[in-house]
């Protein structure tokens, strides 16, 4: 536990280093939005390009692997909806307290931390748990909004939906390299090493935006927000390890990927989206917070228990 704390603590140390520069403002709030899009859109992008450019889809897309921890998550989302509206909560909150629940920061925090600490093999799974994510719970999240406020659900809702998809450069960038990988394209040389050298700047600006986005946060509805902190980095993983190890039987390793995956904290993300549609924005932001902070002992005890 001690050795695995060791080679986490240096990722947290950057969530913090930000955190401390937020919170003295010696990275203001418009600095940090604008280092959000750069990984966002550049770093991060040529990452995730690079990683399955030299991966095969049968590499990343396994049924079984996909089935496992969808069903789980799946589970889980609607096992705290029901119980968020058994409470009487509103189905737009309830949908967004499912939401913190089940999505975790695969992006910024787990495929950078993950690929490093589980080894190259890990760039698969992670890469498939982001997709389900991005795509299947995402999608779920706007169509039950959609609906609980009167919105025609259509042909043009999902076709808002791919459109969506289609600007998201996450997304973008993973299938361009899968094509490129399926076309069995080499990637020349001077583009690899750019791409690494890009890439590279995605770990530690990831981060260190994570951090330097919480620092001007307070910690209201600590009641609810400590609740969804736990299905996240408690329940979550433990019912996708059911799933995976016991259910769908899934090779121990690509499931302690997506184990791993599960006991992320709640994606930052969701905090934009929750001021987008106008949902439960301060209960969001302390679950991240306090998730994140949590998620120090909680995902290096899920490390530890996968790899030993």
């Amino acid at each position: 536990m001690i050795a695995i704390l060791l080679k986490t603590l240096p990722f947290f140390a950057l969530i913090g280093l930000g955190f401390w520069a937020g919170h003295r403002r010696i990275f203001p709030p418009e600095a940090v939005g604008w280092l959000t899009k750069f990984v966002f859109y550049f770093a991060l992008s040529a990452m995730l390009f690079r990683f399955a450019a030299n991966l095969s889809l049968a590499e990343i897309f396994d049924l079984p692997f996909v089935l496992a921890y969808l069903s789980a998550s799946l589970l889980l989302y609607a096992g705290v909806m029901a119980l968020a509206l058994w409470r009487g909560t509103p189905l737009e909150e309830a949908t967004m307290e499912a939401q913190c629940a089940q999505s975790g920061n695969t992006g910024f925090l787990g495929v950078p931390m993950l690929v490093v600490l589980l080894g190259p093999a890990a760039a698969g799974p992670v890469l498939m748990v982001l997709t389900v994510d991005m795509v299947v719970f995402s999608s779920l999240f706007t169509l039950i909004i959609t609906g609980a406020r009167g919105g025609r659900i259509g042909l043009h809702t999902f076709g808002t939906l791919a459109l969506g998809w289609l600007r998201n450069p996450m997304v973008v960038s993973i299938v361009l390299g899968l094509i490129w990988s399926g076309a069995a394209l080499p990637l020349p040389g001077p583009v690899n090493e750019f791409l690494a050298i890009l890439g590279g700047a995605a770990t530690p600006g990831a981060l260190f935006a994570i951090g330097a986005s919480l620092a001007g946060r307070g910690a209201p509805r600590l009641g609810n927000a400590v609740w969804l902190s736990f299905a996240k980095l408690v329940l979550h993983p433990a019912l996708v390890a059911v799933s995976a190890l016991w259910l769908f039987r899934i090779d121990p390793q690509p499931a302690g990927v997506m184990i791993a995956a599960a006991s992320l904290p709640v994606a930052g993300n969701l905090y934009i989206l929750a001021q987008h549609y106008g949902v439960a924005p301060q209960r969001v932001s302390t679950a991240i917070l306090i998730s994140t902070a949590a998620s120090i002992l909680t995902v290096t005890a899920v490390i530890a228990w996968i790899t030993g």
